[in-house]
């Protein structure tokens, strides 16, 4: 351990991080039908699909108010559950598990079958016998209210803070509970983690934040942000939201987010010459196309707001980071985790190697590659493991 017009809306980018498709796999089907250069290029090593063992659920919160203000007349939070509550001697529930998905997917994608049978399934750290999973979908992801349900951009802006207030209001007065076991989020959800470690230090026995760091978005995190933002609204076509076809300008965006989403070798080994960029350029512009682009929007302004490091003495709970050397939104080179993490009172982090084939910050989406470490948490916080926990 190192000190160690297919609306298929934002849930489907990934990471924003996005991988290399965008749809569901009939969305999918239908724009490379048309498409036979978007053919070849792979689909996505993620599903996104309905898990029949999971509980899917919505709650509705009348005149949501945001931080800045603005407010919603009804605010649709969608959220799936995964096992069991389990209540001790006082009845309340002791086994409660949130996670928390990257920007761009949702529930769906963290219950596929790619999670479940390395976290969620029997022996696996997060074995749902043992566990009671919470998955909500974000505000402006998934199955919850968001820009292109309508308003468009007269959608009330929202940020990651009240992404967590959203979170915690579900956990509490919707499922009633008062103490978390443990928080796993990736990405953006790592963001949130840490956001719930400070703003909730008593609330759960521990948080694990997965390629995700205590600092303000800045650098070149923040700049590819702006420029894809900029690409959007300096288009003529976007219409200050109102488009009723994909701006270019989102087109040529999610080129740069394809680009940054990889590592730097799996490019090198995957587009090898000018026909393999060819088929990575049109597939992109098929797959940006089935994305509605005031929801990128708004998941991407609202990490600006992002900077928990002045509040990181806050922290009481135990904190396990994990990132990867070649994620190049989080560069392990910057050294954050290494200054943040042995000032906090109960912390401990790793950053997993890369190699030649590691997806980078997409390396997420593989949790076979990184559920050892899950384990190694959990057992951190006293859960004494399977017998088949690998």
């Amino acid at each position: 351990m190192k000190h160690k017009r297919v609306r298929t809306t934002i849930s489907v980018v990934i990471g924003l991080l996005l991988s290399g498709s965008l749809f569901s796999d009939a969305a999918l089907a239908q724009a490379t039908s048309s498409n036979p250069t978007a053919q070849a290029q792979p689909s996505a090593p993620w599903d996104r699909q309905i898990n029949p063992a999971a509980v899917q659920a919505d709650v509705w919160f009348n005149n949501y108010k945001f931080r800045d203000g603005e407010t919603l007349n009804r605010l649709k939070i969608h959220y799936a559950t995964l096992g069991t509550p389990h209540r001790n001697a006082q009845g309340d529930i002791d086994n409660a598990v949130l996670v928390l998905h990257w920007t761009g997917a949702d529930s769906r994608a963290l219950l596929s079958p790619t999670f479940t049978k390395a976290l969620f399934g029997p022996g696996r750290p997060l074995d749902s016998t043992r566990y009671y999973l919470i998955f909500p979908d974000s505000v402006g992801h998934g199955q919850s209210s968001q820009p292109s349900d309508g308003l468009k951009a007269k959608f009330p802006n929202y940020d990651y803070g009240d992404m967590v207030d959203i979170q915690h209001k579900l956990v509490t007065e919707t499922l009633g509970i008062k103490h978390l076991h443990a928080i796993l989020g990736m990405s953006m959800g790592g963001m949130n983690a840490w956001q719930w470690a400070e703003a909730y230090p008593t609330m759960m026995d521990g948080v694990m934040p997965v390629v995700s760091l205590p600092t303000k978005v800045s650098g070149r995190n923040l700049l590819w942000r702006r420029m894809v933002i900029d690409s959007i609204r300096s288009d003529p076509q976007w219409k200050n939201g109102d488009y009723t076809q994909t701006p270019h300008g989102w087109v040529l965006g999610y080129n740069v987010l394809r680009m940054m989403i990889d590592s730097a070798e799996d490019l090198q080994n995957t587009i090898p010459d000018s026909a393999a960029a060819d088929k990575f350029l049109a597939f992109n512009q098929v797959a940006a196309d089935h994305v509605d682009a005031n929801d990128v929007l708004y998941s991407l302004k609202s990490s600006f707001s992002y900077d928990p490091e002045p509040q990181l003495s806050k922290i009481k709970t135990k904190l396990f980071a994990l990132n990867f050397s070649d994620d190049e939104f989080n560069p392990d080179r910057l050294g954050v985790l290494e200054r943040t993490v042995p000032t906090l009172k109960q912390g401990r982090y790793v950053v997993q190697a890369g190699t030649s084939t590691s997806p980078g910050h997409f390396t997420m989406t593989r949790p076979d590659l990184w559920a050892s470490h899950v384990a190694d948490f959990m057992q951190w916080l006293g859960d004494k493991p399977s017998s088949t926990n690998g």
